[in-house]
């Protein structure tokens, strides 16, 4: 049997389908596991044991044509956009769609009327699996992310001063973010040594924010592949971090996390999966303002431009956790 995964995007979207793959191949141990996403996310999905085969999505390559020779027995539709949905068509091969509840997410985000089911996001990608040959259950063993010993060996070479806290500096979007006046003050408040972690983008944040604290932190910003950033929050006390993608690699590697919520909400079904440790992290949000969330996703600056959402978390109970 072979059974064709499709997640084309995004950081955390695809570590949080790692149930379904671990699931359906350990609960139909002779399938053979295939996994589609988009060609700048592989290295998440390259050293998952319980795939056998990677395919890469890119507008200059005519995946449809790929697949076809393929002959999938099923495909489990995790995206479930119109891109998907037209592929699962064209290949004409059983297959099913995890619910996305866009109708109750919008009337959530304009309305503020909350239709949404208190299930996590990973718990309704069970429902694409419903017409499988085998009923595959949740084994409750939460994410995965597989890491090297190369990962490690290249954070250990940095001789970063032990125990230390990572913070995730960026995020796609900046309503998501912390600004960095709050995380000076929480940094220079925390006796841990702190690493900070982002792409290039985040480099020129990252040295300010090192300038305040001084030499109690490192700046690893634009360094390290999405792997190393994980081995580094493996080897970390606990990560701070808003709603990212290092957020739920940090719940795969049932390390400690504090997340700031911004614009978003929990309630989207998208907070870390934690199932065996579900006390192992904290949401820290601002309840009390009508205007969130103001988007499912995010934005690059406030609608509203006051920016409640993130300026008046409570940052002495985020400083509490952390120590």
């Amino acid at each position: 049997m072979k059974i064709l995964i499709i997640r084309f995007s995004s950081i955390g979207d695809i570590v949080l389908t790692t149930p379904i793959v671990r699931c359906v191949k350990k609960q139909i141990p002779q399938a053979e596991i295939h996994f589609l996403c988009k060609s700048e996310y592989k290295n998440l999905v390259e050293t998952n044991p319980y795939i056998q085969k990677i395919h890469l999505f890119d507008k200059k390559v005519h995946i449809f044509e790929q697949l076809q020779t393929e002959n999938f027995d099923y495909i489990i539709d995790l995206q479930n956009n119109h891109r998907s949905r037209k592929l699962c068509r064209k290949l004409k091969t059983p297959h099913a769609h995890f619910p996305k509840l866009n109708i109750q997410k919008w009337l959530l985000v304009n309305f503020k009327i909350n239709r949404l089911p208190n299930i996590h996001v990973v718990d309704r990608y069970f429902a694409a699996t419903k017409r499988l040959p085998v009923s595959v259950k949740n084994d409750n063993q939460g994410l995965d992310f597989f890491i090297e010993n190369e990962d490690y060996e290249k954070i250990n070479a940095y001789n970063i001063p032990q125990p230390f806290i990572t913070i995730a500096m960026g995020s796609r979007h900046k309503t998501k973010q912390l600004s960095l006046p709050m995380l000076a003050e929480i940094c220079k408040k925390i006796n841990h040594h702190i690493v900070l972690l982002g792409g290039e983008e985040d480099v020129e944040a990252a040295n300010y924010l090192c300038s305040q604290v001084g030499k109690n932190s490192t700046n690893l910003c634009g360094k390290l592949s999405l792997r190393e950033s994980a081995a580094c929050i493996d080897l970390s006390k606990t990560l701070l971090t808003g709603d990212t993608g290092l957020m739920h690699i940090a719940a795969a590697r049932n390390k400690p996390i504090v997340s700031v919520w911004g614009n978003t909400v929990p309630a989207f079904g998208m907070y870390p999966y934690m199932p065996q440790c579900p006390d192992n992290y904290h949401i820290i949000e601002n309840t009390n303002l009508k205007c969130r969330p103001c988007s499912k996703l995010g934005f690059e600056k406030c609608p509203k431009k006051h920016f409640k959402c993130m300026n008046e978390v409570d940052i002495e109970q985020i400083i509490n956790l952390l120590k």
